[in-house]
């Protein structure tokens, strides 16, 4: 879990630490935007160092526990549900496109300038898959650390209202029982939310999409 997120305020000309050897290079100011403390602080870092992450003014950044800086991303993922089987089952898709493709996922996408966690959700399952959802209660976030950036995920139950999930994105996707989870290869920070979601599943997905 991590406690602190920065925004990349502004990339000016400085000394960064390098008045023994004379270098200087461009530094970024960082911002901190919340944590636990609520202190407001600043860092600098190295320009190179956003640069070779391709992180720019405006973006959002934080630190691993080695204190490697990675970019910020905040996504929220539907897992919908259906109980009109003898079995609880669960929608879940494979990425047909880019880095991770193959690899399973629980369906969503970033959160957009006011909208609210929901509001994404609803909005990016109507893009993804011509489908209208009810989004239940937050399962858990999930905070993982892939190479290149910081992945915040928040994963609510949802359950489908009106659509036939038409796969505008996804390569594949399958209604999975509790059982048949481990069955597909999920991504890294997907598979973090396994364990809750086959326990609900498990005891029949009691009241679960709200």
């Amino acid at each position: 879990m991590i406690s602190d997120v920065y925004k990349v305020l502004q990339i000016t000309e400085a000394d960064f630490g390098c008045e023994e050897s004379g270098r200087k290079e461009p530094v970024a100011l960082l911002k901190i935007l919340h944590t636990i403390s609520g202190e407001e602080k600043y860092v600098e870092v190295p320009e190179s160092v956003l640069s070779e992450k391709g992180i720019s003014e405006g973006k959002k950044v934080c630190f691993d526990k080695d204190g490697n800086i990675l970019k910020y991303v905040r996504v929220v993922a539907a897992v919908m549900t259906d109980t009109s089987q003898n079995e609880p089952r669960i929608f879940a898709t494979a990425r047909g496109y880019g880095e991770f493709k193959g690899k399973w996922e629980f369906p969503g996408g970033k959160i957009e300038p006011g909208e609210t966690p929901e509001q994404a959700l609803v909005r990016e399952i109507r893009e993804e898959l011509e489908t209208e959802i009810k989004v239940g209660r937050l399962i858990m976030t999930v905070e993982y650390d892939y190479p290149a950036f910081h992945l915040s995920m928040d994963c609510f139950w949802a359950s489908v209202t009106e659509g036939t999930l038409v796969l505008k994105e996804a390569s594949a996707a399958r209604w999975l029982t509790a059982e048949e989870l481990d069955l597909v290869d999920w991504l890294p920070a997907d598979r973090g939310l396994l364990w809750p979601i086959r326990a609900e599943m498990l005891k029949g997905l009691k009241e679960v999409a709200g």
